[in-house]
């Protein structure tokens, strides 16, 4: 039986969505976390879930996927080390194994939280990485290529630890990026990169 399989048997798309610190009402509806929702849009389902506002849907292992940024393998493999699951052992024995040591809610937000905030800085600096990169070798270095050739592999390791580690490990890691204030740092800079680019494009369709 395949990993993507054992999963699905596994783990519903709720328990997942509660796990990694989605809000889960009575009717099983959240905030959709792929939109800005300010009300529950997406229904969670056995099996999938699906936004009615912008039209987000697929499995478990998509969920936790479009969450992470990660590829449907990774995510797959996410869902088998946090849920506790053996591919070696059969689906109904794995599906009892629940985590040794369960996240906290408390702690589960505020991973989300740094991940959501890493990713788009990540996302941020790629992009910066091409559309800034110098023409020709005598042309001075624009202070966003810089940054993201500074920051891409830093913050791409973060990623990766919040990810993959072992749970002391994010722990840790999750108290670190708090207390020196790098995520409200980073999330203030991401905000005000939006501002910028929508002042710009306001002034070009003006």
């Amino acid at each position: 039986m395949g990993l993507f399989t054992q999963i699905k048997m596994a783990v519903s798309v709720k328990e997942a969505a509660e796990y990694y610190g989605l809000g889960v009402n009575r009717g099983n509806m959240v905030c959709c976390p792929f939109h800005n929702d300010r009300t529950p849009s997406m229904k969670l389902n056995e099996d999938y879930f699906y936004c009615f506002g912008c039209g987000a849907t697929g499995d478990v292992i998509d969920l936790v996927a479009k969450l992470f940024n990660l590829s449907n393998y990774d995510a797959a493999k996410k869902l088998a080390y946090d849920f506790g699951i053996d591919p070696d052992k059969p689906p109904a024995a794995a599906a009892l194994r629940k985590p040794k040591y369960p996240l906290a809610k408390a702690f589960q937000n505020e991973t989300l939280h740094c991940q959501r905030i890493l990713c788009d800085y990540l996302h941020l600096l790629a992009h910066w990485k091409v559309q800034y990169a110098p023409k020709t070798p005598d042309d001075t270095l624009d202070d966003h290529f810089v940054e993201a050739c500074q920051m891409l592999d830093y913050i791409e390791d973060l990623t990766d630890i919040l990810t993959f580690a072992e749970l002391e490990v994010r722990v840790k890691t999750v108290d670190i990026l708090q207390k020196d204030g790098m995520i409200d740092r980073l999330e203030e800079r991401l905000k005000r990169t939006e501002k910028e680019v929508d002042a710009r494009d306001e002034t070009e369709i003006g």
